[in-house]
């Protein structure tokens, strides 16, 4: 629903792939009783896999834009979906339902206190490195885009750099996206905010 790497379709596929292989490692095992009254494998081998497998997937939702890591949610989303379907695999259906409620309730209702909470103000140190001679005046229109109001600013020159330590206030969710916008400008070697 928020056009996110991993959608609906997406999902459903991880979660029916689960359950099937789930299916399948139960069964393995009891596959050999009947010929020789013994366990033939061990039910709980392919289990073990999907479980690694899967967190292999949610890895690759996962990317870093210089400096800001983005895909944790969907990651996260990968795996307990996975999880879900293992559970309808073994034949546990309450938990299974229970389970994707309680993980709905989190996707949607959590997101809108996310929401509220990111459009906050809040006040941060930040710590941005610069190539020497850059203008304070640029960094300052950059944050002000952003809807960043700068309190205070020290500027300290070095030899290879030059370090602005400021006081930052604005609202929370932008303080990663001037993150960004900071980052993929040349003169900029580093950004820390606090």
């Amino acid at each position: 629903m928020s056009g996110k790497p991993a959608g609906l379709r997406t999902n459903i596929l991880i979660c029916l792939g689960s359950a099937i292989l789930m299916d399948l490692s139960m069964h393995v095992g009891l596959l050999g009783i009947a010929a020789s009254e013994g366990r033939v494998g061990d039910p709980g081998r392919i289990a073990a896999q999907v479980v690694s497998g899967i967190g292999f997937l949610g890895a690759g939702t996962i990317m870093q834009a210089r400096g800001a890591v983005i895909g944790l949610t969907t990651a996260a989303t990968i795996w307990v979906v996975a999880a879900i379907g293992m559970v309808v695999g073994a034949g546990l259906y309450v938990e299974a339902v229970g389970s994707a409620a309680l993980v709905t309730i989190v996707l949607t209702g959590l997101g809108r206190v996310e929401l509220k909470l990111l459009n906050r103000r809040r006040s941060v140190s930040a710590t941005i490195r610069v190539i020497p001679g850059t203008s304070f005046d640029e960094v300052a229109q950059l944050l002000a885009t952003h809807d960043i109001q700068i309190q205070s600013k020290k500027v300290f020159d070095h030899a290879d750099d030059r370090t602005y330590e400021l006081q930052l206030n604005g609202p929370a969710k932008q303080f990663d996206v001037a993150i960004g916008a900071l980052m993929r400008r040349e003169d900029i070697l580093s950004v820390q905010f606090d």
